[in-house]
């Protein structure tokens, strides 16, 4: 495990009860390291560390005290997707256990790349659906069926801060899967993987 990494994962598991932190010094480093448009390394379950690292739950941000600090995170995620051909990305996957992830909008034009900082799902059916080809850019080279809700409504704050609150659908990669892209990136959050959910039939 990276000197970067190891601290920060030994310094939020001290503060994993706290409801929300501004950022470590160890954390701050590790973002700074790098202007806008330097990617960070995707962590993946084939190393062990890093492994460790996508199954901790991670903890709030606070946008005001850290908001131009998280605008510099959001930049590097940004390229990061992008450079992995990603449709989403979260703050775990690059070795920031925090709350926030980027996500492809399918469900508008031009499939524009959104963020949800301290993201909840207020809301879902009871119903679940089977997802077809899941995958995660860190556990490269598989994909898989999994279990999903058809919708969701959530409310997260966005680039700005704003508390935004809305409904996401969409649920076949011929269409529109936002709401799926949105759940997959909340999962990380909580230390789950889509593998952890793989849909099995009767």
């Amino acid at each position: 495990m990276s000197k970067y990494l190891f601290l920060i994962y030994a310094t939020l598991l001290s503060i994993s009860c706290s409801q929300k932190q501004i950022m470590t010094e160890q954390e701050r480093n590790m973002i700074l390291s790098g202007d806008e448009n330097t990617p960070f390394r995707v962590l993946t379950v084939d190393d062990a560390a890093d492994s460790l690292i996508l199954r901790t739950e991670c903890i709030d941000l606070d946008f005001k005290a850290d908001s131009a600090l998280i605008a510099r995170l959001i930049a590097r995620m940004d390229t990061t997707m992008k450079a992995e051909n990603g449709v989403g990305l979260a703050a775990p996957q690059i070795g920031i256990l925090r709350n926030i992830f980027l996500f492809v909008r399918i469900d508008k034009p031009g499939n524009p790349v959104e963020v949800a900082i301290n993201p909840r799902i207020v809301n879902k059916p009871d119903e679940t659906i089977c997802f077809e080809g899941d995958g995660c850019l860190s556990i490269p080279g598989q994909s898989g069926n999994s279990v999903r809700y058809a919708w969701i409504e959530v409310e997260y704050l966005n680039a700005k801060g704003e508390m935004v609150r809305e409904r996401l659908e969409g649920f076949s990669r011929k269409t529109d899967f936002t709401g799926i892209i949105f759940q997959h990136e909340f999962d990380h959050l909580r230390g789950v993987l889509y593998t952890d959910k793989l849909y099995e039939e009767l």
